[in-house]
């Protein structure tokens, strides 16, 4: 017979071995891992500007298409600049920028609250002598985020890819926002008005032939079944979005120069 105190010592030096294979084992999977969510980042800011790219070729292809990296304030000003792999102005590398704690930040500043001035990321896509800017998104789904990356055309109205994600939406229902039936509809479709009054994009439960049609170019069909996530897609896109909006007007400004 074992005595208790064998028995807790036993039980003692076994979960501290436990803990220790454990714990090494995440140190060594870790690098794997941040490899992995960085390479499938870049997989979906490609797909945006239909780029399709497996893992191996993903980061030439990025460094061959995406060809500046900025960093946006409120105000629409360049914080920070990188192309050709060095940095222009700044220090913050705009890839490296995690959205969910930008948008954290503006909503904080929106309430009043006190916390950093935000920057947000914005990358610059020469493809085919074409250039497109494409913005990254982020949202709260029904059960969890629902992210994705949107691609506008030169004259940063006009929609030229979309690619949408999420963590825990409704297989069949709201989970088919990551299809490409869905996210096609975005092509063409724009995010201002003929004078640029921003509107954003709508996903508009009982389809846009509900909207006025002058109205239709900024509105896609909502998934049936899947009300809740597609109002957070809408939402996603209008709260992510308005934050370009300084920066757009800015540019635009500057080429009517």
């Amino acid at each position: 017979m074992f005595t208790n105190r064998y028995i807790f010592i036993y039980a003692s030096v076994m979960v501290i071995i436990v803990a220790a294979i454990l714990s090494s084992a995440a140190s060594f999977l870790k690098p794997y891992q941040e490899r992995n969510i960085r390479t499938e980042k870049i997989m979906e800011i490609l797909k945006s500007v239909n780029i399709d790219a497996d893992k191996n070729e993903a980061e030439d292809l990025y460094d061959k298409f995406i060809v500046e990296e900025l960093a946006l304030n409120s105000a629409g000003e360049k914080t920070s600049i990188y192309k050709n792999q060095n940095f222009e102005k700044g220090t913050l590398r705009p890839f490296e920028i995690k959205l969910k704690t930008e948008l954290k930040k503006k909503e904080f500043l929106d309430a009043g609250k006190e916390a950093e001035e935000p920057n947000f990321p914005l990358y610059i896509c020469n493809k085919d002598d074409k250039t497109f800017y494409i913005i990254p998104l982020r949202g709260k789904g029904l059960w969890g985020p629902v992210w994705g990356n949107i691609a506008l055309e030169k004259d940063f109205k006009t929609i030229y890819g979309v690619t949408f994600g999420h963590k825990g939406e409704t297989p069949g229902l709201g989970a088919e926002i990551s299809t490409t039936d869905f996210q096609k509809q975005f092509n063409g479709k724009t995010i201002f008005d003929d004078e640029y009054n921003f509107t954003s994009v709508k996903v508009v439960k009982g389809g846009i032939v509900t909207m006025p049609a002058d109205q239709q170019i900024h509105g896609v069909d909502a998934i049936s079944g899947g009300t809740i996530t597609c109002n957070s897609v809408s939402a996603m896109l209008e709260d992510c979005l308005k934050n370009y909006e300084s920066y757009i007007k800015l540019s635009l400004k500057s080429s009517d120069e």
